[in-house]
């Protein structure tokens, strides 16, 4: 039985090239850390100002949609803390017991911050079914302006989290957030324009049901994929029955089994395979099978993996777990 990796598969030389490049990434993540780390706590500022200018001007105008907005403004403001801390303990370097680092953090996060706008969609909705037919009186003027700079901040704030909303799950659910702000603030300003002409109430809620509408598919959407990585499952990005019939192929390989894909931020894919060849192999076969799997991978979308070579019927000592 033969064990290798990629680092053990290319001699000294490799290694050094390998780490080199590591520490590399590892600075650079750093540095786009601190970058995210600054726009969260910049939207965090704004997100609260305009929360208490929501609730002053909800409860003075008598807006259910501006109180609900606040609402959620105040899920944000509370989402947005988290993720801001969540990006701080994910930066941790790895240690000798958490060998991954800490990036599931942001994981962790963005799975709270998905669920709780879940939850106030759904409160939204209720409210907003309730108050449909209580026809309360609107002050429109002070539920226009109000909003009107809701949908400042807010654009502000999406623009500032447009660009690292693709690095991880965290900055995603961050975004969401504000996203799910700046529609209700867009529902808020037509609901008052509209009360303001005709002067149907109803619209009010009805303004409120649609912010529901429109943030709750985003938010669970955002919690399965949380889910997903939370199960290690593997990652939709990933094709694993192509993956295995792929490598299945290659010279060299005659049988695969305890493959494993998962990932551990959300982002980035990692693997680990056994592969079986039929006879015993000489060092430099070892490698070139080590290679070829290893390319398999990459193609693949997966840069990290671990391989185990083993001789025919080594693997009747193992569970097979085949992919």
């Amino acid at each position: 039985m033969g064990h290798g990796s990629q680092d053990h598969s290319r001699g000294s030389g490799h290694v050094d090239s390998h780490s080199h490049d590591h520490s590399h990434d590892h600075g650079h993540g750093h540095d786009h850390s601190r970058v995210r780390g600054k726009r969260l706590w910049v939207v965090i500022t704004m997100t609260t100002v305009i929360f208490l200018a929501e609730v002053v001007g909800g409860i003075v105008s008598g807006s259910l949609a501006l109180l609900a907005d606040a609402g959620h403004m105040l899920s944000d403001a509370g989402g947005l803390i988290v993720a801001a801390f969540a990006m701080i303990i994910g930066s941790r370097p790895a240690t000798r017991r958490s060998t991954w680092g800490f990036r599931r953090a942001e994981v962790l996060a963005a799975a709270v911050n998905a669920g709780a706008v879940c939850v106030i969609a759904v409160w939204i909705a209720v409210s907003a079914f309730r108050r449909m037919g209580e026809g309360v009186e609107v002050e429109t003027g002070m539920m226009l302006v109000v909003a009107v700079v809701g949908l400042v901040a807010n654009v502000i704030s999406a623009l500032i989290l447009n660009g690292g909303q693709g690095e991880s799950l965290n900055m995603r659910g961050a975004y969401l957030h504000v996203l799910a702000d700046l529609l209700g603030s867009v529902a808020v300003i037509v609901a008052a324009l509209v009360i303001a002409v005709t002067g149907w109430t109803w619209v009010d809620p009805a303004a409120s049901l649609l912010i529901a509408l429109l943030i709750l598919p985003r938010s669970w959407a955002l919690l399965r994929t949380a889910g997903r990585v939370l199960m290690e499952q593997v990652p939709v990005s990933v094709d694993a029955t192509g993956l295995y019939d792929e490598v299945l192929d290659l010279p060299g390989v005659r049988h695969l089994h305890d493959l494993h894909i998962w990932s551990v931020d959300g982002e980035t894919a990692v693997a680990s395979v056994h592969v079986v060849t039929d006879e015993p192999a000489d060092e430099e076969d070892r490698c070139g099978i080590l290679d070829r799997v290893q390319e398999a991978f990459r193609d693949h979308g997966i840069s990290h993996t671990t391989v185990q070579v083993e001789e025919r019927g080594h693997e009747g000592h193992e569970d097979a777990v085949c992919g």
